[in-house]
């Protein structure tokens, strides 16, 4: 089933969407919000997906539009981001001079973000200053239940209830200075965005293995293709190893968010390329920047600026697209 969270108060209502996303019903009888819906999964869950069977098989519902949609979590208790591509962080890495630790291939890199300011799918990303690097990043994200902590990466994926894609806003200007102070991430990663739809994996039918999401995640800037690199591939870490890196030693509640990090693929082994070039592009700007860097000795392509539009989404195999696309501007921040 699909589910959304219309702009309604500060943590939305919640409402069950068509296949299609063309239709959607109000499902607030039933649990009032998404965080509502996760907390009694057990006893929620058959009575949305029969909501969902009863949408589908009529013309009910009211339409559909993700401008009115809040991220289907407005906020939540808990968004730790990975980076399962670690071919991503490799060229970050290489690109800068630093050495890539041998561990980063075998425990996962994870940093827990802001989880209590999201903003819409539709939504604007307010910024104050262009000279901060303002970037996107395409990423997979999945929901999970109540998870008991020290969870297996084998069981963990038993625990998955909704998935997403995101764009993990960062601003890359900011990055160095904060990593520099050896205690992560908090200026340089602003407000995320989900996609308009959530989806239980067994929406996703085979697309849906091993706990990947097994897809290309395409992005446009300014209404150009800038990336298509498939989220199935080159995933060091699948999310149920993730879940287990977050759990290892607390539990995480329902409503817990975990990303996979900027879906990254090689091409023969080695970095990417643009799709101009005959590659798969990026799912974001700093990659094509470390790239540059690596061939070049500097970057030449430039972050956003105000004004700029970044769109991302994820289409099935008959190119209808599955959770409803992300489409943002970025706006100078008006108090």
């Amino acid at each position: 089933m699909k589910l959304a969270t219309l702009k309604h108060g500060r943590d939305g209502k919640l409402v069950v969407v068509s296949k299609d996303l063309s239709r959607c019903i109000d499902a607030s009888d039933i649990a009032q919000t998404m965080q509502s819906a996760l907390d009694n999964w057990a006893d929620v869950a058959p009575k949305l997906a029969s909501l969902a069977n009863e949408l589908d098989s009529t013309d009910g519902g009211q339409p559909f539009d993700a401008a009115d949609c809040e991220s289907p979590l407005p906020r939540a208790y808990q968004w730790a981001d990975g980076s399962a591509y670690v071919n991503h962080v490799e060229l970050v890495r290489k690109a800068r001079g630093a050495e890539m630790p041998g561990s980063f291939w075998t425990d996962p890199l994870m940093y827990q973000g802001g989880s209590d300011s999201f903003i819409g799918p539709r939504d604007a990303i307010p910024v104050i200053d262009e000279a901060w690097g303002i970037d996107f990043e395409g990423e997979v994200a999945i929901i999970t239940d109540d998870v008991p902590m020290g969870v297996s990466a084998a069981d963990a994926g038993n625990y998955i209830r909704l998935v997403m894609i995101v764009n993990d806003v960062s601003l890359r200007g900011l990055i160095p200075g904060e990593l520099a102070k050896g205690f992560g991430f908090l200026q340089s990663k602003p407000s995320s965005a989900f996609s308009p739809v959530a989806v239980t994996p067994d929406e996703l039918g085979d697309a849906w293995h091993d706990n990947k999401l097994h897809l290309p995640l395409l992005s446009w800037l300014n209404d150009e293709p800038f990336g298509k690199p498939e989220a199935g591939n080159d995933m060091t870490f699948d999310f149920g190893q993730l879940i287990a890196h977050a759990a290892k030693s607390r539990p995480l509640v329902a409503g817990s968010i975990i990303g996979s990090g900027t879906v990254s693929n090689k091409l023969d082994g080695g970095a990417g390329k643009p799709i101009a070039e005959g590659g798969v592009g990026y799912s974001c700007i700093a990659e094509i920047r470390t790239i540059e860097t690596i061939e070049d000795g500097k970057p030449t392509t430039s972050f956003m600026k105000f004004g700029d539009r970044i769109r991302i989404d994820m289409q099935d195999k008959d190119g209808r697209s599955i959770f409803g696309a992300i489409d943002q501007v970025v706006e100078k921040y008006a108090p």
